[in-house]
């Protein structure tokens, strides 16, 4: 169901570009996913997306569930009709609510209990079920339930967490509905190098597709999200794609690549830019700021997105002051096809075999002192 060839690998670092097939759609690695937690990634229409070079996003089950309903996407014919979408489609499995929505949710071995944020009412998420949904959305990629632990957390606790994560993981390994759908175990273990490499050691053996890191980017600082990358990968199978959950800084994303990263997804280009912030090649451009007031250049010279191709400083200034939706749509443009442009000189860095050159750029250009590591 899933192939995953890879295409070139360095010698002086772990990076290497490939390519992922599943269902018959194809996506050359490594790559970025904008999120898109309700079937769309907000504001942009699937052809602004496909024009921006974007390969797939990332939906979300757990809201996909309580509205518009499993049932609903699959009359529909699955989510990519329902979307409009051909790209591919990964979907998280509701670990990260686990995370995001603890004061409504109850964790115990058989599963999930949410309430739902939007009436109250009482949901199950079971490893098992899980898959089933999923496949039942049509996705090219399903996610295992998992808890992704907050930080900073006690070494018992996040034990204790992985091995839950763990054996959920084996029960979604061996489920029936495992049909349609890739399917990805997710390593956890918190901060602890002995548990991120017990949980990717045990995660190896099983039968997946492929594999996630998760549980970094959750409050702990840039050397220690490194160091824990690190430990996971290093138990995780060479011939199988690796996916960074969540994790969008695009300097993060550069070093994550050097160490063997296939895939990535982050809201980060999205939220930034409804609030704003675009993204330039080197660094964030606060548009709201007086001086470009009256600033006749494009975000980007060297940008070939429709905003940049089209609109000035001055103007994506005057629509986040006035507040109207054209705003958040240019920004959300630009900043897309930013990620993409960056994905697509990374790729080609790698297989021109100057991949530490273009990051040590990257590094000269964006990072900040608190992030040397």
């Amino acid at each position: 169901m899933l192939k995953f060839e890879i295409e070139k690998k360095l010698e002086n670092c772990e990076a290497r570009t490939g390519l992922l097939s599943v269902n018959g759609r194809t996506v050359q690695t490594p790559c970025f996913f904008p999120v898109g937690t309700q079937g769309t990634v907000k504001g942009m229409t699937p052809d602004e997306l496909s024009s921006q070079k974007v390969q797939g996003m990332l939906c979300n089950l757990y809201h996909l569930y309580l509205r518009p309903g499993i049932e609903t996407v699959e009359a529909a014919g699955g989510l990519h009709k329902f979307i409009n979408w051909d790209g591919f489609i990964i979907t998280d499995s509701g670990g990260f609510q686990v995370y995001s929505l603890k004061s409504l949710r109850k964790i115990e071995p058989e599963g999930v209990h949410f309430a739902s944020h939007l009436d109250g009412s009482s949901h199950l998420f079971t490893p098992e079920r899980v898959i089933e949904m999923q496949t039942r959305l049509g996705s090219d990629v399903a996610m295992v339930l998992d808890e992704c632990v907050e930080y900073p957390s006690t070494f018992a606790y996040a034990e204790s967490s992985m091995r839950l994560t763990l054996d959920w993981a084996k029960r979604s390994a061996e489920s029936p509905e495992r049909v349609a759908s890739a399917v990805f175990g997710i390593a956890q273990g918190a901060t602890f190098p002995e548990l991120r490499r017990e949980c990717a050691r045990e995660l190896a053996a099983m039968d997946f597709d492929g594999h996630a890191i998760g549980g970094l980017a959750v409050g702990e600082d840039k050397r220690t999200m490194f160091e824990m990358l690190d430990e996971s990968i290093s138990e995780l199978p060479i011939e199988k794609p690796r996916y960074m959950m969540g994790v969008g800084f695009p300097i993060d994303i550069a070093r994550a690549v050097r160490r063997g990263v296939d895939i990535f997804d982050c809201v980060m280009p999205t939220r930034n830019a409804r609030n704003g912030t675009l993204f330039v090649d080197d660094g964030k451009l606060i548009i709201k700021n007086a001086k470009y007031a009256t600033d006749m250049r494009p975000i980007e010279e060297t940008c070939d997105c429709y905003t940049c191709r089209n609109f000035s400083r001055a103007y994506l200034r005057h629509l986040l002051i006035s507040g109207e939706l054209l705003s958040p749509m240019l920004n959300t443009i630009h900043n897309i096809r930013y990620y993409m442009r960056l994905m697509s000189r990374v790729r080609e860095a790698i297989r021109d075999g100057q991949y530490l050159e273009l990051l040590a750029e990257l590094e000269a250009k964006l990072l900040k002192e608190k992030d040397i590591v």
